[in-house]
């Protein structure tokens, strides 16, 4: 299964070498496999496209650690631990501090977005993306049922959500998914979510505290 996955993330960069999501997720399979040289490469690819991409550094980070390339590791982990809280990205956020204290290497001081708090500037038919950083028009509904449909409509304008269908397309048709199966499903999703940049647990946390307010 594992090969399949790293077969299936191979022909997808192959087709489409600009693909970010599609690197990172090679990388990630190359990781799972043990096999750190491919993965750092595939990782550090996903990061010259997408700077953006907090979990890719640090899954690079991790790669780099097991590989005894502490120095490295250090100076990518400090990299995304600033590009992560830059973008409200809280669990690659906290990993990485995580990862640079067991290195013995200062977290930086930063000033983190609070992802719990509906977006700064939006309102009415507005919004500021949080992929992006940049004002965008706001969804007239939430794309999806339950906390991830609801963390997308709060912080993600219309533009950047058609952007990620556009993109799912292209993973649906380079994976060759099957939506009567689940794990194709969850695959799906999974790529979804890395691609906005947040986990379900960051979505249910925010409903739930959207509740509380």
């Amino acid at each position: 299964m594992l090969r399949e996955r790293i077969s299936q993330w191979e022909n997808m960069t192959d087709a489409d070498p600009d693909n970010a999501m599609g690197w990172f997720s090679l990388g990630g399979a190359y990781k799972d496999a043990e096999e750190g040289e491919q993965a750092a490469r595939a990782l550090r690819k996903a990061i010259e496209l997408d700077p953006g991409l907090s979990r890719a550094y640090q899954l690079l980070g991790q790669v780099l650690i097991k590989a005894d390339a502490k120095d490295q590791a250090a100076e990518i982990l400090t990299r995304g631990y600033t590009t992560a809280a830059e973008r409200g990205d809280v669990m690659p956020q906290r990993a990485m501090g995580s990862l640079l204290e067991t290195l013995g290497q200062p977290v930086p001081e930063v000033q983190s977005k609070t992802p719990a708090a509906p977006p700064t500037g939006a309102s009415g038919d507005s919004i500021v993306d949080r992929r992006t950083g940049q004002p965008g028009t706001r969804l007239d509904k939430p794309p999806l049922r339950g906390p991830t449909g609801k963390f997308i409509f709060d912080h993600y304008s219309s533009e950047t959500w058609h952007e990620w269908i556009g993109m799912g397309t292209k993973v649906i048709n380079e994976l060759r998914l099957d939506f009567s199966k689940i794990e194709h499903q969850e695959l799906y999703d999974a790529n979804m979510l890395e691609w906005l940049g947040f986990t379900e647990a960051e979505a249910i946390a925010y409903a739930e505290q959207s509740e509380d307010v």
